[in-house]
């Protein structure tokens, strides 16, 4: 009796484990990227890997973007909870009616640029007139937007003004001499160029920082109204807080943030040289992020409202980013 009575309570033990696990399953998030799988994103594959996000009891699903994927398009349609995004365009859909909030910007600083080749005779931004220049669309363009309205140049190809040609997400016309400047990023397409073949000495690179047109990148964006539910603002906290960890890790262990993020690329189409590259370029950016400055935010609404005579938001946002969900975190 005494050896039935001890299986019982074993299974009884077990039983009520179970029980109890099954009450205290990790909470479901899913973040959309903004682009492929690279080490732009590293610290959220660092962070899973690692376990961080485990240890907050979350089960999170990091959804690769794309050129077809729109991270706005995605949370509107209930396909993640949490998006990374570029303030600009978070601001310009915020104005059109989808009311997106910063809860956290992992990104302190700009890594956005203009590469010219030199031998198109541009040496300052005032040799950009009546020349042709690559931008990316797709939410990306307002910055770019914001500095020719600040500049003066008009975007249309009249005289006096620049043409724009849509660039894709490539570097192929500033190697085929279809455009004198192709927009680049200072961790991804600036390299592009130079591993296709160009040297450093034979482009000039305008970054937005020193152009004062510096916006806010790579933010982490939420629904504002998920944000009047308790619960999900504390799963959002504990969120940011194992993604604050993972980028922390990845600025100290850069190579291996790197391999993290290949070991999760799908496509196999990134390399360990680029990806290695990246990571330490991103580090730089991600330096002092996380919080939200207001300062910061203040300086993109000024330059988003401020881009000459057709500005991306045509009036200051109210409401667009919270630190509620950092303050819950930290």
């Amino acid at each position: 009796m005494k050896n039935k009575y001890k299986i019982s309570s074993l299974i009884a033990g077990l039983t009520l484990a179970a029980s109890s696990s099954l009450l205290h399953a990790a909470d479901d998030v899913t973040l959309q990227l903004k682009w492929v799988t690279q080490a732009q994103f590293a610290g959220y594959f660092v962070a899973q890997d690692k376990g961080f996000y485990g240890a907050e009891d979350l089960n999170v699903t990091i959804k690769p973007g794309g050129p077809d994927v729109a991270p706005q398009q995605v949370i509107a349609g209930g396909g993640a909870d949490v998006v990374i995004d570029w303030m600009p365009s978070a601001l310009a859909a915020r104005e059109k009616g989808l009311a997106v909030v910063n809860i956290a910007q992992p990104f302190k600083s700009s890594g956005m640029m203009l590469t010219c080749r030199k031998d198109s005779g541009i040496s300052s931004p005032a040799d950009l007139k009546d020349k042709t220049l690559g931008v990316w669309f797709y939410g990306n363009e307002y910055p770019f937007l914001s500095w020719m309205g600040k500049l003066g140049l008009a975007t249309d190809g009249s005289d006096g003004g620049v043409s724009v040609l849509r660039q894709g997400f490539n570097v192929d016309p500033i190697l085929q001499k279809q455009a004198e400047c192709v927009s680049t990023m200072t961790y991804n397409e600036y390299w592009q160029i130079i591993d296709a073949g160009l040297d450093a000495d034979e482009l000039i690179n305008f970054k937005y920082e020193t152009q004062g047109v510096a916006t806010l990148e790579d933010g982490l964006y939420v629904l504002e109204e998920n944000l009047a539910d308790a619960a999900f603002v504390d799963k959002m906290a504990r969120f940011v807080r194992a993604s604050m960890k993972g980028w922390e890790w990845a600025r100290a262990n850069p190579d291996a943030a790197a391999d993290i993020v290949l070991e999760n690329d799908e496509t196999g189409a990134q390399t360990e040289e680029h990806q290695r590259r990246m990571m330490a370029e991103v580090n730089k950016l991600t330096a002092n992020g996380g919080k939200l400055s207001v300062a910061d935010y203040q300086r993109t609404v000024e330059t988003l409202m401020n881009g000459g005579s057709d500005p991306v938001i045509s009036s200051a946002p109210k409401g667009a980013w919270t630190h509620k969900v950092w303050d819950a975190a930290f």
